[in-house]
């Protein structure tokens, strides 16, 4: 038999008019808290749209659209002549949801994101976590598509490596803050949001890579960002510190905003011609991911040039070196695995409630050299 519900809804208040949180998400958020709680249990029946309406004083429509996403999230059912239900499995699949970590990256398949994920699902599945992993692209758009699904399964907390061009806005955050879900910024930033970070020095990362190149000694550089992100822009400015003025630095940025491997790999091969045109070309490149310095390396290649005899080449990228090209690469290094364990740490934590969603806690990862056979002193000719 159906209970009522009354009881159970007679306390909440009309919706906070100076609230950004559109009227209906506040009733549909405090329904979800209710079976959450166990106050509204399986079988429940919510009073009627009408009454509802006039108890919030709002409009029908609103009390129909909170009451429909409950139903889109199988925690209401809605019977035709009867009325609306707590669906018999609502807190089943809250508890589902609250089981589950999300991953946002800009891409998946490339640089130290395949090993984070993997760092990132072991940790999850050592707190008997499942993960959730969403591909942006590098495009802000699809990262806000994916922060919304995100909120609809109402996952336990999110670590984001958030897009670079444009760079992300803080309301991405703050959505997902404002319904309780705990965030993790990883890499880098998002401007105007308090939450955890566990952040890439990335002028740090430069300075290594021309500390590394200015050591075997070249002068004449080129440095190759994928786009002209702050990451990019702060690579470049660490590189220019440590090669010093008395050596020249060439300057490539693709000009994609998502990640396009085609067409950046068209734009570095234009710009290889470029550079080799000149009557002294560099000596060294230092790209801004592995994944690019690959790129770099094959053309380079393909030109009949030698690496690291005629050109050298550094790249960025994790402590995993997997098959082929990436584990001779040169290569500056963060520890990707530490970063993935330590933002479920966070999330776990806020989840727990033993730090506030809103900590202002920043960690930097340590960086490291993988000192490949794609980096030989300036005239090494063997």
């Amino acid at each position: 038999m159906p209970t009522d519900s009354t009881n159970h809804l007679s306390d909440l208040a009309p919706p906070d008019e100076g609230s950004s949180q559109p009227k209906y998400e506040q009733l549909r958020d405090y329904v979800v808290s209710q079976i959450e709680s166990g106050a509204l249990k399986s079988g429940a029946a919510l009073p009627s749209e009408n009454r509802l309406a006039e108890h919030l004083k709002v409009a029908r429509s609103t009390v129909r659209q909170a009451l429909s996403a409950l139903e889109r999230d199988g925690l209401v059912l809605r019977v035709h002549g009867k009325g609306t239900f707590v669906h018999e499995e609502a807190r089943q699949r809250l508890r589902k949801s609250q089981d589950l970590f999300a991953l946002v990256l800009p891409e998946t398949e490339t640089a130290f994101y395949p090993s984070l994920q993997r760092s990132f699902e072991t940790a999850a599945a050592d707190l008997h976590n499942q993960v959730v992993v969403c591909n942006s692209n590098n495009d802000v758009d699809k990262q806000a598509s994916a922060i919304l699904q995100l909120i609809d399964l109402r996952v336990a907390g999110v670590a984001i490596v958030p897009t670079t061009v444009p760079a992300t806005p803080a309301f991405h955050i703050r959505q997902l803050q404002k319904h309780g879900i705990p965030v993790v910024c990883c890499s880098r930033p998002v401007q105007g949001v308090q939450s955890p970070l566990l952040s890439i020095p990335f002028e740090d990362v430069g300075k290594r890579a021309g500390e590394e190149i200015r050591q075997a000694g070249h002068k004449r550089a080129a440095f190759f960002g994928s786009s002209q992100s702050t990451a990019s822009e702060l690579y470049l400015q660490g590189f220019r510190q440590t090669m010093g003025r008395d050596a020249t630095v060439d300057v490539f940025f693709g000009s994609g905003q998502g990640i396009d491997h085609e067409s950046l790999s068209r734009e570095s091969e234009a710009a290889l011609t470029k550079l080799f045109q000149k009557a002294e070309p560099p000596t060294a490149i230092f790209c801004g991911f592995d994944s690019l310095a690959e790129t770099i390396y094959m053309q380079l290649s393909q030109r009949g040039l030698r690496v690291p005899q005629d050109v050298s080449v550094v790249g960025f990228g994790g402590i995993f070196r997997g098959g082929g090209l990436s584990r001779h690469l040169a290569s500056v290094t963060i520890d990707e695995v530490s970063l993935g364990t330590q933002a479920i740490q966070l999330l776990w934590k806020m989840r727990n409630g033993q730090i506030p969603i809103d900590s202002g806690e920043h960690r930097q990862i340590a960086l490291s050299f993988n000192f490949g056979s794609t980096l030989a002193p300036l005239g090494a000719r063997s």
